[in-house]
């Protein structure tokens, strides 16, 4: 406290003896002398007080990016710079993800105007990077509205630069960057109509930038990228030429100087696959299967070289199958990817998109279980036994369809395993009016319950057909008086259950070599027919022979495993010698071994039951 009061009492003292001297004497007249009255100061307009901000902000936010992160900028650059594809590879797939996880797996990316400099202001380049700058900002963090606008302006940009410039561009990119790119634009506009539709979650300045927004991420304009890549490409006439055999001399001759290019070749060839998305994702199955008719499903498929894109195709198409009610195709579809995937187990594991696959995956799994429940098949024992473990308790409950239990459950693994759905036409933001009415009024259903209501009518149209068949296998004919009193029905509504497993057991499917995937012939899924010839109903079962052939080649292999085990494996060792000499007989004579020189004449005799001992 005597040093708190003793520094009061100096800084007191200290402004007593200035009150005591004359500070125009001590100060001098330096600035009052009148020189520079007449000279203004510079005035700074406010753009370059804001740009010059905005450099010493970047300056700033520059000295921040770690000294590892600058080089790999500068080393992609050169990659690409050099269309070096081993080196971009290495780079996106391990050093992008590698530096994402260390330093920014919880914050942005520095932007691109910061790293400028170490790209001397390469504007192609810094359209790739903000592509994964932006891709990083919706898979890891939350896009705001300005994110969302940005990410379509540098797509615009991006699709502009390849299909607007003179000539092909000369630049060479990895198969699973493009891809990417097109997945990834797919996603950000799937991702902008779910935010838009949400209208009361939308503040008064989204709402302005909204109206204001136009075609930002619009179907149309979305739809005429993927189309006009195919366009330029000319990758169905590509596909086409290659099916018929023709010599590379002729496919570039027909495909023309972009055809010829990996780049739009492949751009071309992964946008008709998002074309097979988007439109499962408006809810076009038919359509979304007719964009394919030239791609053939099958492991020589260019698409098969991307896992991702691999995966994605089985699941779309199969998803088509189940809304167009061809429940063997799906099942075929999905029993062909999760083989694969299960194959691949450990390769996915390193992949850096394993997440993404998995997931798939157990969707798959799901809608394989409503396909077997709704069209039984013994196609893959292997699957269905996974598919029995993962969802037992739903199964359970699918398979009576009369009970409360059923239409919960698959609405349950429906709603888990379906694309996220989109409407195509945007809420009213530019009419006050109509946007005022659409707030009052009941909450919609989104696009997923529309559909959901679709698969479920058919669900419940097939509800009878499990009780019908359990009493329809017992006899070979019955009258339709008598079946009417099982069913506890009349007569009329029991013809229309009937009618309805008729129509629940008729498929269309790709039995035979047809080419599209729309195209096939109507099958019977069920080995219980029937006819009706006045009042009797006559039943014909048809069983089918188990196949043998898979059993016994698992079998044999499984023999050929064991039978290598044992002949690769080390000998036994020699039994030591008995202390003394048993007695034999003339049985264990016979069946003394053969030594390598011949009949053993001394020591134990080993019978095939082991060495007997006499008395």
């Amino acid at each position: 406290m005597s040093q708190q009061r003793m520094a009061l009492w100096a800084a007191e003292a200290l402004d007593e003896d200035l009150q005591d001297v004359d500070l125009s004497l001590a100060i001098g007249n330096y600035g009052q002398s009148g020189m520079y009255d007449d000279v203004q100061p510079p005035q700074i307009d406010e753009g370059t007080l804001v740009a010059m901000q905005q450099h010493m902000a970047q300056q700033a936010a520059f000295a921040q990016i770690p000294d590892v992160v600058k080089r790999f900028i500068v080393h992609f650059h050169q990659a690409v710079l050099d269309n070096n594809l081993a080196e971009i590879t290495v780079a996106y797939e391990s050093g992008w993800n590698r530096l994402t996880e260390k330093y920014y797996a919880k914050t942005e990316w520095p932007e691109a105007e910061i790293i400028a400099p170490l790209v001397n202001d390469d504007q192609i380049f810094l359209i790739l990077y903000r592509e994964l700058y932006y891709r990083h900002v919706y898979s890891r963090l939350q896009p705001n509205i300005d994110d969302r606008f940005h990410s379509y302006e540098n797509s615009c940009e991006l699709f502009n630069y390849l299909l607007n410039s003179d000539g092909p561009v000369p630049l060479d990119l990895p198969e699973q960057w493009l891809w990417d790119i097109i997945d990834e634009f797919i996603y950000q506009f799937q991702s902008f109509c779910v935010w838009r539709s949400k209208i009361k979650s939308k503040s008064d300045d989204e709402l302005t930038m909204l109206a204001d927004a136009g075609q930002v991420w619009s179907s149309y304009s979305v739809l005429n990228v993927l189309y006009s890549l195919i366009q330029k490409s000319k990758i169905n006439e590509n596909i086409v030429a290659l099916q018929e055999g023709k010599s590379p001399e002729e496919i570039a001759e027909i495909v023309g100087e972009y055809g010829v290019r990996p780049l739009y070749r492949m751009l071309g060839y992964f946008s008709i696959i998002g074309l097979l998305r988007v439109h499962v994702l408006l809810g076009d199955f038919t359509l979304a299967l007719k964009v394919m008719e030239n791609v053939e499903l099958n492991q020589k498929a260019p698409f098969t070289r991307v896992t991702a894109c691999h995966v994605a195709t089985y699941y779309y198409v199969g998803f088509c199958y189940i809304m167009l009610r061809r429940y063997p195709d799906a099942i075929r579809s999905f029993v062909t990817i999760l083989n694969f995937i299960l194959r691949m187990r450990q390769y996915h594991t390193r992949s850096y998109q394993y997440d993404q696959i998995s997931k798939t995956a157990d969707r798959m799994y799901a809608l394989f279980a409503i396909c077997n429940v709704l069209s039984p098949s013994r196609l893959d024992d292997n699957i269905s036994n996974i598919v029995k473990e993962r969802y037992s308790e739903q199964l359970s409950k699918m398979s009576s369809r009369n009970s409360e239990e059923a239409i919960p459950a698959f609405e349950e693994l429906f709603l888990y395993a379906c694309p996220k759905f989109m409407s195509a036409n945007p809420p009213p933001y530019d009419d006050p009016a109509a946007l005022s009415v659409l707030l009052a009024a009941e909450p919609q259903p989104d696009p997923a319950r529309r559909h959901l209501g679709l698969f479920l009518a058919d669900v419940k149209a097939q509800a009878p057909v499990p009780t019908l068949r359990s009493f329809l296998k017992l006899y070979t004919s019955l009258d339709a008086k008598k079946l009417a009193n099982f069913l506890d029905a009349d007569e009329e509504s029991m013809v229309q259950q009937m009618m309805a497993m008729k129509v629940a057991t008729r498929s269309v499917s790709r039995v035979g070599n047809e080419t599209g995937l729309l195209e096939g012939t109507t099958i019977s899924t069920s080995d219980l027919n029937f006819v009706i010839n006045e009042n009797m109903v006559h039943i014909a079962e048809s069983t089918v022979g188990r196949r043998y052939a898979g059993w016994f080649i698992r079998n044999t292999e499984h023999a050929q495993r064991v039978y290598d085990g044992l002949r690769n494996s080390p000998l036994p060792s020699a039994p030591q010698k008995p202390s003394q000499q048993p007695t034999t007989s003339a049985t264990d004579s016979l069946a003394a071994p053969l030594s390598a020189g011949g009949l053993k004449s001394g020591g134990p005799k080993v019978a095939w039951g082991g060495v007997k001992v006499g008395a």
